[in-house]
């Protein structure tokens, strides 16, 4: 069985994955924690691969988890045009997303997590190399900002395999069938 490239990301009911400014803590302060939910770890336990952009992964390291790298245990891809020093587990590359999936899916392992942002989802829409989208709408109208969707040429058709509410927030989980 091959490796599933997975979009798991949160949106707002309007669908922006971030506000105007880029920021993404509008999430927390719009779920209220009332009952167990292990989403999260049950995707998690799943992927042994991450990728994000380098905004993600700054905004990440810089003002979500400063003090743990929160996809640990994985090997981490950050796309970026900046020379850096790879990490233990974090490669900064400067490499075409599609050729990266492409390569990664070749190679055994668990699956590819598309972290963000928008342009590095987008560019594996626009070519169909999303096998799943997970996507947990929060209950928060945004009004403008990063939408997750972009326009494109194409229509992509998907098959409804799970919905699930927690906490007010609605889970999704959608397949491709390529």
């Amino acid at each position: 069985m091959s490796r599933k490239v997975v979009l798991y990301i949160a949106i707002s009911m309007d669908g922006y994955i971030a506000d105007e400014h880029g920021n993404i803590n509008w999430i927390e302060r719009h779920v209220e924690t009332l009952e167990e939910d292990y989403h999260y770890e049950t995707f998690f336990s799943k992927i042994d691969t991450v990728i994000l952009g380098r905004k993600t992964y700054d905004q990440i390291v810089n003002e979500l988890s400063p003090n743990a790298y929160p996809y640990k245990g994985t090997k981490s891809y950050v796309l970026t045009s900046k020379k850096e020093e790879n990490q233990e587990e974090i490669a900064f590359v400067n490499e075409d997303v599609i050729e990266l999936v492409s390569k990664l899916k070749k190679e055994t392992g668990k699956d590819i997590w598309i972290v963000g942002g928008s342009q590095i989802a987008m560019s594996l829409v626009k070519e169909n190399m999303i096998d799943e989208y997970q996507i947990a709408i929060i209950p928060v109208l945004l009004g403008k900002g990063i939408p997750l969707f972009t326009p494109f040429n194409k229509e992509i058709g998907l098959r409804l395999k799970s919905v699930d509410a927690k906490n007010g927030i609605i889970y999704t989980k959608y397949t491709n069938h390529h």
